[in-house]
């Protein structure tokens, strides 16, 4: 005896055929053929990028950023300070709001904006 999702199928096979004639009922199975074909394919590939993401080896990662003994990694303070006396900005007296104004205001003067 046939259950429910089957005469469902049989009733969509049928208003098909009425609908567009059995010529075309090879055509939709094509389309439908290439559809399902390329959905596989695309599922196999993004199967295969995670799991080659997933399993990546350590060596691939990107390296972490590594200062020198000789280097000494500078604050923002220290950062604006030497922008503002490179670019010829007094800084006596003047708050950190101030300064970045002022280096902002010169930037734009100079045209390196």
């Amino acid at each position: 005896m046939l259950e429910g999702w089957e005469w469902l199928i049989i009733g969509v096979v049928a208003i098909v055929i009425i609908m567009w004639g059995p010529a075309k009922i090879p055509e939709f199975a094509r389309a439908f053929g290439r559809a399902k074909g390329e959905f596989s394919k695309a599922q196999k590939e993004f199967e295969n990028a995670a799991t080659s993401t997933f399993n990546a080896p350590a060596s691939t990662t990107i390296p972490a950023a590594t200062i020198s003994p000789t280097q000494s990694i500078k604050t923002k303070d220290e950062i604006l300070l030497e922008t503002a006396h490179n670019l010829g900005i007094s800084t006596v007296g003047k708050t950190r709001d101030q300064l970045a104004d002022e280096i902002s205001l010169k930037v734009k003067t100079l045209g390196l904006a």
